[in-house]
């Protein structure tokens, strides 16, 4: 008994390590640099970020949905649309000093339902588009769940899940990008990769070795072939491995993104194995990995501000435009530095959040 639970201490350390990972691939990501050297930004962060939904999916809600529901309205909507208000009120103090309104219109249709089609109706936290996504992603997947249970084999399912992942930019080119195919394509994609995780946990973790010198070997090799499709090293040239989820772009890849998604996981759930002896007990990590929420709420707009200050103390205006969101103050000498700022301000910023936000539901 004691040994399960150690087990499972160790389990909940790497999946919390693996959301650190997975967050700072995000923000490096959008300071336009790549963490692993072979995978360029967004590659397969958002796909690991499903994945890791997956490890943590627990099987007993398959026979209470309402329960799971409910729960996941708490932890991912909620917070959500507390933190929609927070930033309507940001954008409208940047708006008053700047006359530029980084957002859609503010009206119910824009915060109600287009975080569930694009996300994007504020420029300012952005990336918490991922979270609608998640939330809608999680309910589909748990259904399905519900509706495959009778199929015994675990290959099977594996097989149907797989035609949703490996069909999702078939879908889009086929039937073409708008607001529905997009829908049903990000679904398609996303409920692939969180039932991937699932199919880890479940058959893979603990049954075979997957990290040994043979497979890294194997799977460099193999992402070296699909170098070859990559084309991120000019704007001008597309996008390549990366990928824009959120609005479809996968440019002329059919296959690629999916795969490059899934060895970009199995890199990540590598380098977690072998740096977690090294990485368990430094409390900032453990730190990043449980603000992953915030600080994806939160970074754009510490890199805005970051930004403000630094054009500010060098004297000069600022450009600010919506295409200029994600714009650093001179990249080439302060993009690594932006990425510490950021990182430790957001996860910090992170700790105080919840701390409040334990304080405010005791009362109630």
């Amino acid at each position: 008994m004691v040994g399960i639970i150690e087990m499972d201490k160790v389990f909940s350390n790497k999946v919390n390590l693996l959301k650190a990972l997975a967050i700072i691939l995000v923000v490096s990501g959008h300071l336009e640099f790549s963490v692993f050297g072979m995978f360029p930004p967004y590659s397969f962060q958002l796909a690991l970020f499903f994945f890791i939904s997956g490890m943590l999916f627990k099987e007993k809600y398959i026979d209470d949905i309402k329960t799971y529901f409910i729960k996941r309205v708490k932890s991912l909507l909620v917070p959500y649309f507390g933190y929609e208000i927070v930033y309507i009120l940001f954008t409208c103090i940047v708006f008053h000093y700047t006359g530029v309104f980084l957002a859609q219109p503010i009206n119910l249709k824009n915060f109600f339902i287009t975080p569930f089609l694009n996300g994007h109706q504020l420029l300012l936290c952005a990336p918490l588009w991922f979270v609608p996504q998640l939330f809608l992603t999680l309910i589909v997947f748990i259904f399905l769940m519900k509706l495959f249970r009778k199929i015994p084999d675990k290959y099977f399912k594996l097989i149907l899940f797989s035609l949703l992942g490996f069909g999702a930019i078939p879908f889009i080119k086929y039937f073409g990008n708008n607001t529905l195919t997009l829908f049903i394509m990000k679904l398609m994609f996303s409920t692939f990769f969180v039932y991937l995780g699932y199919f880890y946990v479940k058959y893979i973790k603990d049954n075979y070795n997957i990290f040994s010198t043979r497979w890294f070997f194997g799977i460099v090799i193999f992402q070296s072939f699909l170098w070859l499709f990559n084309r991120d090293f000019d704007p001008s040239h597309g996008i390549g491995l990366s990928y824009v989820l959120v609005w479809g772009r996968f440019d002329d890849q059919i296959i690629v993104p999916i795969l490059t998604a899934i060895t970009g996981i199995w890199v990540s759930l590598f380098a977690v194995e072998i740096l977690y002896p090294y990485f368990k007990d430094i409390k900032f990590f453990k730190y990043v990995g449980q603000t992953t929420y915030h600080i994806m709420a939160n970074h754009v707009f510490v890199m805005f501000l970051i930004t403000a200050f630094m054009y500010k103390i060098a004297n000069k205006n600022m450009l600010i435009n919506p295409d200029y969101i994600y714009g650093i103050y001179n990249p080439v000498q302060t993009t690594y530095l932006y990425f510490v700022l950021v990182m430790v301000i957001c996860t910090y910023l992170g700790i105080f959040q919840k701390f409040i936000w334990k304080k405010i539901t005791k009362k109630d």
